[in-house]
């Protein structure tokens, strides 16, 4: 697993692993994110069972674990959240943003209604050690309660699948390169994945309205500066919901 700063200042920083050459074949590759605000840490959809190990691992060589408060899940998969169990172990007391429609779904991965702090389908906000995060509705993109994450002070918008790429094993940079060339690795997952041309032109309004200096999806890699506004012109332009029929 590979793991960068994607920001820090004073006390609050980002910080992203992914990669994982170990993962078995069959295994979707996923970044999991950190983000710490005066010693507390939220992460942002911590992963499968599978790797729940070497998150664990990797996060804790850069900061005390028994900080972390809080996990943010942008929708039920269980690429996304399978682990929760693994993580309410170690922090009985640890809270789950959700959205609310997936409370009783999420429920099946052994997480208690304690635990969870359902997020309504407008969105919300989310006080991490005194800063505050925007959550920022994304439903239809894919799932039909998700939901993303933008942090003014970093610039950083967690985009969940958006954005997402079907990398090949031999690509291990974290940041998008060439976006031209990226493309082929993101236009089958969002015409099969994403269904809805109408959410799709929404969030992207939302995007815009936002100074946002990093694009961060949960599978692939990572666009900042330019190839954050060239993404979303793309996404703009690419019919969704036509994987079934039309790539092959």
């Amino acid at each position: 697993m590979r793991v960068e700063d994607l920001y820090k200042k004073n006390a609050h920083s980002w910080m992203v692993m992914g990669r994982d050459p170990d993962r078995r074949e069959e295994v979707i590759d996923t970044n999991q994110y950190l983000i710490q605000n005066n010693g507390r840490g939220l992460l942002l959809d911590p992963g499968g069972v599978e790797n729940f190990a070497v998150v664990a691992a990797e996060f804790s060589k850069h900061f005390d674990l028994a900080n972390v408060e809080a996990i943010f899940a942008s929708h039920q998969d269980p690429d996304v959240i399978s682990s929760l169990s693994f993580w309410i172990q170690a922090n009985p007391k640890l809270i789950v943003y959700v959205p609310k429609i997936w409370v009783s779904f999420i429920s099946h991965f052994g997480v208690s209604a304690e635990n969870m702090r359902p997020i309504p389908d407008e969105g919300g906000v989310i006080t991490l050690g005194g800063h505050d995060l925007e959550v920022i509705p994304q439903h239809y993109l894919h799932s039909s309660g998700c939901l993303s994450l933008y942090d003014p002070e970093a610039k950083i918008f967690f985009s969940g699948d958006i954005g997402a790429a079907l990398l090949p094993d031999d690509y291990t940079d974290l940041f998008v390169t060439d976006f031209d060339e990226h493309t082929q690795y993101m236009e089958y997952f969002h015409r099969r994945w994403m269904p809805s041309n109408s959410a799709k032109m929404r969030w992207i309004a939302e995007v815009r309205k936002r100074d946002v200096e990093m694009l961060c999806p949960q599978h692939g890699a990572i666009f900042k500066g330019d190839d954050v506004g060239r993404f979303l012109s793309w996404f703009e332009n690419l019919n969704v919901g036509t994987g079934w029929s039309e790539v092959r």
